[in-house]
C-alpha cells in the first residue's frame, strides 16, 4: 500500500514531493534516482533565450538564500529540441513544464508547441516571478488579469494548469480565486518574497541588481499561512513552497492544505534533500498508521 499517494488535480502523484523550478536538474541524478520524485519541475522557460541577470546574483542570509537569476533558460525552442527529449528518456514520473511570458499571446504560442511535442504532463504558469522586469509579476498583481490569461489558455490543453503566485500581493486569496475561476486545476505557491542585503561596512549590495528573490528556512511561516489562506478560499489542490527544509515542515504545510510540496531552497545544501524527505514522511505514516490523505487540511485552528 501507497500511504504516499496523492493528486494534483489531474495529476496521479506517486508521492507529493517535487522540487521548485530553477532549484533542480538532472544533475542530482549522480546521488538518487529522479524518478523516486513525484513529479518532475523544469526550470521556468521563456520563448526567447535568457542570459539572466548580472553576477553577482547568489547570496546565502543567515535564515535562507537571495537569489536573482533573472530566468536564464534557453528558450522555448532549444528546450523542446534537446532538453525535453532529455528528460523524457530519462524520467518516467510526471514533467510539469514552468513557462513565463511578457503577454498573453506568448503564453498562449508557447503551449500550442510544447503540446505538439506530446511529452509534457502539466504547465506552472509563472506568473509571479518578482526577479524579471515587465514578466510575471504584471500579471500576478491583478485578478482580473490573471483570471483572463488562464481563461484564454484553459482551451489550449487538457493538460493541468498550475498557476504559481507571488505572495508580494495585497491579498494573495483573491489572486487564487480569480486563477480558479479561468480555469486553473491547482495553485502552486508561494514565489520568492523580495530580498536584499548589503554589506555594513562599505554599503554595497551583495547582489548586483540589489532587490531579488528571498527564499529559505525564515520565509516558511509566511508560506505557511498563506497556504492556509489560499485553501480556505479555493476548491482546486495547492502544489506548497517555500521554507521547506524537512519532512516535519513538509507536514506542516499537508496540514495546512497542500496536497503536494516542492523542495527548493533545501536542495543547494542538501542533495539528498528529496529522499530525506520521503523516508521521513513514509516513517511518520506507517508509525501513525495513515494515509497522506488523512492529513491534508486538517489543521486544528481555534475558533
Amino acid at each position: 500500500m501507497n500511504r504516499l499517494s496523492t493528486q494534483l488535480g489531474k495529476l496521479n502523484l506517486q508521492n507529493p514531493v517535487t522540487v521548485a523550478s530553477g532549484t533542480f536538474g538532472t544533475e542530482y541524478s549522480a546521488f538518487y534516482d529522479l524518478n523516486i520524485l513525484g513529479a518532475y519541475v523544469s526550470k521556468t522557460i521563456t520563448p526567447e533565450p535568457k542570459i539572466g541577470n548580472p553576477p553577482p546574483r547568489l547570496y546565502e542570509t543567515q535564515a535562507g538564500m537571495l537569489n536573482s537569476i533573472g530566468l536564464q533558460n534557453p528558450g522555448l525552442n532549444a528546450f523542446i529540441n534537446e532538453n525535453l527529449p532529455e528528460l523524457k528518456a530519462q524520467l518516467s514520473v510526471p514533467i510539469i513544464v514552468s513557462i513565463s511570458a511578457e503577454s498573453t499571446n506568448l503564453f498562449a504560442m508557447m503551449i500550442r508547441h510544447l503540446e505538439a511535442t506530446r511529452m509534457v504532463d502539466a504547465y506552472e504558469l509563472n506568473v509571479s516571478c518578482p526577479n524579471v522586469e515587465n514578466e510575471g509579476i504584471a500579471f500576478g498583481q491583478d485578478p482580473y488579469v490573471v483570471m483572463r490569461l488562464i481563461s484564454e489558455l484553459r482551451p489550449l490543453t487538457d493538460k493541468e494548469l498550475i498557476v504559481k503566485l507571488s505572495p508580494n500581493v495585497t491579498d494573495i486569496a483573491k489572486i487564487a480565486k480569480a486563477a480558479e475561476s479561468g480555469g486553473a486545476d491547482s495553485i502552486a505557491l508561494i514565489n520568492t518574497l523580495f530580498g536584499m542585503a548589503l554589506d555594513y561596512q562599505t554599503g554595497k549590495s551583495f547582489i548586483a541588481k540589489g532587490i531579488c528573490g528571498y527564499s529559505g528556512p525564515a520565509i516558511k511561516p509566511i508560506a505557511l499561512a498563506n497556504t492556509w489562506k489560499v485553501s480556505q478560499a479555493v476548491k482546486i489542490p495547492i502544489l506548497a513552497m517555500g521554507g521547506i527544509i524537512t519532512w516535519q515542515d513538509a507536514l506542516e504545510f499537508f496540514y495546512a492544505g497542500a496536497s503536494a510540496i516542492a523542495l527548493g531552497t533545501a536542495n543547494f545544501y542538501n542533495p539528498k534533500a528529496v529522499p530525506d524527505c520521503l523516508e521521513g514522511l513514509n516513517d511518520f505514516l506507517e508509525k501513525h498508521d495513515l494515509d497522506l490523505c488523512d492529513l491534508i487540511g486538517k489543521a486544528l485552528i481555534p475558533a
